[in-house]
């Protein structure tokens, strides 16, 4: 009889496939380890306070920092006020990057929080539930010479939350307030070398706009983006795996097609998860390095939410197609309790990714976290999201488990058999509870990446600047995944070997008592592997 690789590949060459794997697991760690940077760098602006004098005229000026074409600065406010200047004359420039540096496609975002300096004033205190108004507008240019180009222009409105943890006295008049982070802009694509941030505070009387904020001193504004070095990497790796899993998936499906039977439930999903790896692994990035394509990370979070929901449905089914009996396995609508909250999740994520990186594209100053109810709705989205991630891992332990006791019931037949018989199938359950083991630790890793990174994307939202992900954290997890679905697919896929007549050849007739002990009622059961027709025959009895 032909089973699956798994049963009939021999034990020396399952190991040398097993260490070969490993090698290259721990190899994906020590890329991102060894060579690739962190992700990201983070670097703090001071913006510098211009003066408009033209402010109320027609024409539309950009107010550079440094250079030879520099705006007339200001240091401080006292100065305004000596100089009678209006704060509605003051613009807050910040060029991106710094002197002498350029910004590179490889960095492939830019994302921009914003802190405000406030000082403490008994005349003019920052009132609660303070809102401030901001008038931005984006700029760029690819020469130190040009005329800047308007990207993106603006008005929004931040909530201020700030503490002062002094006594609100006379004497502390001066000191700083310590304001969270405000979240103030990201771009979904770095396509040219040089970009100019102004910022205004209009400020309207009558119209009550930004009162009651306080005496701010300064902004500061801190610009995140990724590394181009772990950029290259991160492409190199996709470029090296893309055409390993497309082979292995062609080969696998031609292995499954060529045989007599149609394919099963199992088969089928172990194809679509090759498929969203295949999706995941194509290195559409290399063109985001010569065109301005500002969707491309909404376009990955799509991908990456179809593979989340691809791999956690596979594991569900999977465990229940060792669960169930031959009435009921076979069948995807009998999943549709387990499957349906996996797909409704994602649906969320998309859902939540599209309010905030969706509306980003035509304006990179939205954020769902300006207002409470968008940061109470974020915060409640991850919070909850991590609870059902550790939920999900907690049952699919649960499956496992039932799937062991479900195996174990099965080996009280193996003592009845001759020796050679006995071993082979206490071999065959042992690979089978073995790729369990590796898929609980692979389910336990991509549950910990999974939360790490919703929190590693909320967390400059929180007011906390220190949380960073290694590298190898991420080149590690990515490399697991195309190792197990390799894994999968090549250990599942049809063997050529067969077993019977000459393996049963020396146990003379108490062969075939043995093979209607441990198959009856399910002999007319095709599947890929033994163990799966074991467990469906336990699950009917």
């Amino acid at each position: 009889m032909a089973g699956a690789i798994i049963e009939n590949m021999s034990t020396k060459k399952l190991v040398i496939l097993g260490v070969t794997l490993l090698l290259f697991q721990a190899l994906a760690f020590m890329v991102g380890g060894l060579i690739a940077p962190s992700p990201t760098s983070a670097v703090e602006y001071l913006t510098t306070k211009c003066v408009d004098k033209d402010k109320d005229g027609l024409k539309t000026k950009w107010f550079m920092p440094w250079g030879g074409n520099q705006c007339k600065k200001i240091r401080t406010f006292d100065e305004a006020t000596a100089q009678k200047i209006e704060a509605n004359h003051i613009v807050f420039a910040a060029h991106i990057p710094m002197q002498k540096k350029e910004m590179s496609p490889w960095f492939q975002f830019i994302l921009v929080i914003l802190q405000f300096e406030i000082a403490f004033s008994m005349s003019n205190p920052i009132v609660d539930g303070a809102v401030v108004t901001i008038d931005a507008s984006l700029a760029y240019r690819d020469d130190l010479i040009s005329e800047w180009t308007e990207m993106a222009h603006s008005l929004e409105h931040r909530n201020l939350n700030c503490n002062f943890t002094s006594e609100k006295t006379a004497d502390n008049e001066g000191r700083y307030y310590k304001c969270d982070l405000v979240p103030f802009m990201e771009v979904g694509s770095v396509a040219h070398k040089y970009y100019l941030i102004n910022i205004r505070l209009p400020v309207k009387d009558r119209k009550t706009i930004n009162n009651g904020i306080g005496e701010i001193r300064d902004i500061r504004l801190v610009s995140i983006h990724q590394n181009g070095g772990f950029t290259q990497v991160w492409f190199a790796m996709k470029t090296f795996l893309t055409p390993s899993i497309l082979i292995i998936m062609i080969w696998y499906w031609r292995r499954i097609t060529l045989m007599t039977r149609p394919p099963v439930l199992l088969e089928k999903v172990i194809f679509a998860l090759g498929i969203s790896m295949t999706f995941i692994n194509i290195p559409v990035e290399w063109f985001s390095v010569g065109f301005n394509w500002t969707w491309m990370l909404l376009f990955g979070d799509i991908r990456q939410g179809i593979f989340y929901s691809m791999l956690l449905s596979f594991w569900i089914i999977f465990c229940g197609e060792h669960l169930m009996d031959q009435t009921e396995r076979n069948r995807f609508s009998v999943y549709w309790k387990q499957v349906g909250p996996i797909v409704f999740g994602s649906f969320c994520l998309f859902i939540f990714d599209m309010c905030e990186r969706g509306v980003q594209l035509t304006n990179p100053f939205y954020s769902i976290w300006a207002s409470d109810v968008g940061t109470e709705l974020a915060m409640s989205f991850i919070f909850v999201a991590g609870i059902c991630a550790c939920l999900y891992f907690l049952f699919l332990c649960f499956m496992v488990f039932q799937v062991f006791r479900n195996i174990s019931g099965k080996r009280t037949s193996l003592p009845a058999m001759s020796k050679a018989r006995r071993l082979h199938y206490e071999g065959l359950i042992f690979r089978f509870k073995f790729l369990m083991l590796v898929t609980l630790t692979c389910a336990a890793m991509t549950i910990i990446f999974f939360i790490i990174s919703q929190v590693n994307e909320g967390h400059w939202h929180w007011g906390d600047r220190t949380v960073q992900v290694n590298s190898a954290f991420f080149t590690g997890i990515y490399g697991m995944w195309n190792l197990y679905v390799f894994a999968i697919m090549f250990l599942y896929a049809p063997s050529h070997k067969c077993y019977g007549n000459d393996q049963s050849s020396g146990d003379g007739g108490a062969t075939s008592g043995e093979d209607i002990q441990l198959t009856t009622t399910i002999t007319h059961v095709d599947g890929p592997t033994e163990i799966y027709k074991m467990t469906g025959k336990e699950a009917q009895e």
